[in-house]
């Protein structure tokens, strides 16, 4: 095993997902202090490793189709053999990512044992049953495993994003705005999901929300969505202020971009929401 100071790590695709591969770098620079990491990331999700401390420098990789696909691919190609990678680690586990993990050329290549892809890694690690009660977290830490690292301590690894002093200032002034000083209790609810069996019934996040203002008046409710779920939001915000009457005017619905939902999660008492992206990124506030 090359003890490598240049690591490579690709990880397409979901915010979700991104955000559950957070606690390696981590754990890579305790194993390599002086590593220098770059992170290979697509445009939706490169708000969540921006700023991490233990990534030394993020590449984006725009989602592209077709021929312009291909051209693209092997021009990043190109460019991550240029870097003299001296392990890379396939966080992914798709054809595109496992793809441009060995196009890198890296001497030590990390991946899951997948058919039709095994032969692009040095090192393969078997792939958990997707139906296995185990956290995605620790999945995603066997691919450190060849390199010597143990287990996965959640204590000390946790899934993480960094705050952003603008981005707090810019919220601050939202709630300000809304009315909504520092240390009201803050009730925020995301009522999208990627896909529908992940859905809770826009009734139930009206019962709730109706439910929570009438145990506390004072708490104010934040309601956001994906851009296909606009509607939804806005008529759950309407059913709830009907039934609410007066006290109606705590419930709120705005837009809110993945790090000013960071924001929001931090301060908020409560999050409440589906399986989705928002809630993996709740999860790295304390």
């Amino acid at each position: 095993m090359v003890a490598g100071r240049r690591i490579l790590l690709v990880r397409l695709r979901l915010i979700g997902d991104v955000v559950f591969t957070t606690p390696l770098p981590r754990g890579l620079r305790r194993h390599f202090p002086d590593a220098d990491i770059t992170y290979v990331v697509e445009p939706l999700a490169e708000p969540i490793v921006r700023g991490n401390p233990h990534i030394d420098h993020i590449l984006v990789v725009p989602r592209q189709h077709g021929f312009a696909r291909w051209k693209d691919d092997w021009s990043w190609a190109r460019r991550l053999r240029a870097e003299r990678f001296d392990i890379a680690i396939d966080l992914h586990g798709g054809p595109r990512a496992a793809w441009l993990t060995w196009a890198s050329r890296a001497p030590t290549r990390i991946g899951y044992a997948t058919p039709g892809r095994s032969w692009m890694f040095t090192h393969t690690v078997a792939r958990p049953d997707g139906l296995a009660p185990r956290h995605s977290v620790r999945n995603q830490w066997d691919l450190l495993t060849p390199l010597g690292i143990g287990p996965c301590d959640p204590a000390h690894d946790p899934v993480e994003m960094a705050a952003d002093p603008e981005v707090e200032s810019r919220v601050s002034a939202r709630l300000r705005d809304a009315g909504i000083a520092r240390g009201t209790p803050l009730v925020l609810i995301h009522v999208s999901a990627g896909n529908p069996f992940r859905r809770w019934p826009p009734e139930a996040f009206a019962d709730a929300v109706v439910e929570l203002a009438r145990r506390d008046p004072a708490r104010r409710f934040i309601l956001t969505s994906g851009p296909s779920d606009a509607d939804a939001a806005r008529a759950i915000v309407s059913q709830t202020r009907a039934r609410l009457g007066p006290d109606g005017s705590a419930v709120m619905t705005d837009d809110y971009d993945i790090r000013e939902l960071r924001s929001l999660a931090a301060r908020a008492a409560v999050y409440i929401g589906g399986d989705s992206g928002p809630l993996h990124v709740a999860a790295t506030t304390s």
